[in-house]
């Protein structure tokens, strides 16, 4: 069967990642290509988190660990999943110990322009946080940038379709007929 695969979908908030992260699933379902999906900000979250883990990395770990255990045990060799700082170096030993040391990471750094991500996220942000989502998402984008290993496939969203967006990204991890490798 071989080793398993993950496609890792990083970027600001307002980029479009969970949306994308869902197109690139259709895609793939549409071509009959194996896969699950998840949304890795939810894998952390926990509130009060544990005082030996404030920013909810062991918790979002060992989450992912007993995820993925139970898609592998069906069959399960693929694995799209979205977070914000994903792509970054410091979280692949995360997916090596939750996949196992052979898994092959495809990353991709989903930009969008602040003014973009603003429109984005204004339209999203119903509740109390729209200020803090828009700091953070401009703070993330720059560390983003900055930080993302130079194999990472950089995306940019603006003016596009998702459609268009994750077609792209598809073709980037070669996991559907006729996409490179």
């Amino acid at each position: 069967m071989g080793d398993p695969e993950v496609l890792l979908i990083g970027g600001r908030a307002g980029v479009g990642k969970t949306s994308v992260g869902w197109e690139v699933s259709a895609q793939l379902r549409a071509v009959g290509v194996g896969h699950a999906v998840v949304d890795g900000d939810f894998m952390g979250q926990l509130h009060p988190a544990p005082e030996d883990d404030p920013h909810r990395a062991a918790v979002a770990e060992r989450n992912l660990t007993a995820v993925w255990g139970n898609y592998a045990e069906l069959g399960c060799r693929r694995l799209v999943y979205t977070n914000t700082v994903s792509v970054l170096a410091e979280t692949e030993g995360t997916f090596r110990r939750a996949m196992g040391e052979g898994v092959r990471i495809v990353r991709v750094l989903l930009t969008a322009t602040d003014e973009t991500a603003e429109q984005r996220l204004t339209g999203r942000e119903l509740g109390s946080e729209l200020e803090q989502e828009l700091r953070g998402s401009a703070r993330k984008a720059r560390l983003l940038d900055a930080q993302a290993p130079a194999d990472t496939l950089r995306v940019v969203t603006d003016g596009r379709t998702v459609i268009d967006i994750a077609a792209e990204v598809v073709a980037a991890t070669g996991w559907a007929p006729g996409t490179a490798d």
